[in-house]
């Protein structure tokens, strides 16, 4: 099938030669252009009206718009529709917890509790929080929430024998951290974190209010106590629509 193209035409370069650009991509500046006109959460049209004013077909549009969604210029939501996206929350590459970084940014964090028991360590989990294989751990799954929307799902692992207790104390301390400071005098002091691109899962969008097969940052965090020792290994999925990280660099010295 001949794919869908523009008349336009832009240099390549030394050879000489253009490129055609696809229809698509012609819709998607046109739309995008629209969105520069409204205020961040506005409704936008609906397909069949975009395509009509655009003068192309639904599929057109419908592929458009997906791919400004996934680069967070709008937003979809579940049973709503499709609007101009909110400015992009950041999180510092720095060892700090969700309700830090949401205030941080004039946000009202909150968590909403979806699972919370105890599983086997498996040979990962074992080498991963310094524990023996078969050992209990507590694995803490949270919807993490920005002043009300969904922002990520964040799954938390620690060792049950090093934190007896715990779970009773997040009903008194809304933040991990704070509650094994206070009340195992454990404080973070290092990490590791990877961060990776996923595809929303059924149930990951659905937590996240957005569509299946969307582009997803996963997170994965390792972190050490002052002596050391592990304290948690956290596996985070965010809506990539709606993140952006933030490292400062600094050459190293000669």
């Amino acid at each position: 099938m001949a794919t869908d193209v523009s008349s336009a035409q832009h240099p390549t370069g030394a050879s000489g030669r253009t490129a055609r650009v696809p229809k698509y991509y012609r819709i998607k500046q046109q739309v995008l252009q629209m969105t520069q006109a409204l205020e961040p959460g506005s409704v936008m049209p609906a397909e069949r009206l975009l395509a009509v004013r655009l003068g192309t077909s639904r599929t057109t549009v419908r592929q458009a718009l997906q791919e400004l969604v996934g680069e967070g210029r709008l937003d979809r939501i579940q049973g709503k529709g499709t609007f101009v996206a909110q400015p992009k929350l950041y999180r510092t590459l720095q060892l700090t917890s969700h309700t830090e970084d949401m205030r941080a940014q004039g946000l009202e964090p909150a968590s909403h509790m979806l699972d919370i028991g105890e599983v086997a360590a498996d040979a990962e989990l074992s080498g991963l929080l310094g524990i023996e294989v078969g050992e209990r751990v507590l694995r803490i799954e949270r919807l993490r929430l920005a002043s009300g929307d969904p922002m990520a799902i964040e799954t938390t692992h620690l060792s049950a024998r090093r934190f007896p207790g715990l779970r009773q104390s997040l009903a008194t301390y809304p933040s991990l951290y704070t509650a094994l400071a206070e009340v195992f005098g454990v404080h973070l002091a290092e990490a590791d974190e990877t961060i990776e691109t996923s595809l929303s899962t059924p149930r990951e969008a659905q937590l996240l209010a957005t569509d299946v097969g969307l582009p997803m940052l996963l997170l994965s965090r390792h972190s050490r106590d002052a002596e050391g020792r592990p304290v948690e290994w956290v596996r985070s999925v965010y809506r990539g629509s709606r993140y952006k990280f933030v490292a400062a660099l600094r050459r190293p010295a000669r």
